[in-house]
């Protein structure tokens, strides 16, 4: 999945076990976070990272939504932990993860972000060594550039 491309709708649980489909949710653009597991030190900074500045994500029409490997009941237990106020999918058949690029030949899950459009599309995409992370106003920032460039 490269910028530009159109993305699959797909459907995934979240940690309520509720069905969370793409494409019925793209009207503000959606940020799939892929992190490699629950409840450790990067992901648990990362994902608080993000929700401590929720508010400032839906200010620029984004919604954050994370994505990794883990069940269901494992995001329900890390989503409560950490108080998160955005879901946590469970792509257990990887499936949703490999058509991001987001597992790695080895079945290793990576850090990855992908931004996608309303219009179905990926607007931006980066990765991180799985011991860091891109902060939320890295992000910010590039949105903002993003809708810049849109408007031109």
């Amino acid at each position: 999945m490269k910028i530009g491309d159109v993305v699959q709708n797909f459907i995934l649980k979240d940690e309520k076990g509720n069905d969370f489909e793409l494409y019925k949710n793209l009207n503000k653009k959606v940020l799939l976070v892929f992190y490699p597991k629950d409840d450790t030190l990067v992901c648990s900074s990362q994902l608080s990272d993000y929700n401590k500045n929720i508010d400032e994500f839906m200010r620029n029409n984004i919604q954050v939504v994370g994505i990794s490997t883990d069940s269901v009941n494992s995001h329900s237990t890390f989503c409560t932990k950490l108080k998160l106020n955005f879901p946590l999918l469970s792509d257990t058949a990887k499936t949703v993860s490999k058509q991001f690029d987001a597992i790695n030949l080895f079945g290793i899950r990576k850090r990855l972000l992908a931004l996608i459009g309303t219009d179905r599309t990926v607007l931006w995409k980066d990765s991180t060594l799985t011991i860091s992370f891109i902060k939320t106003g890295e992000i910010l920032e590039k949105a903002k550039l993003l809708s810049i460039k849109e408007m031109t």
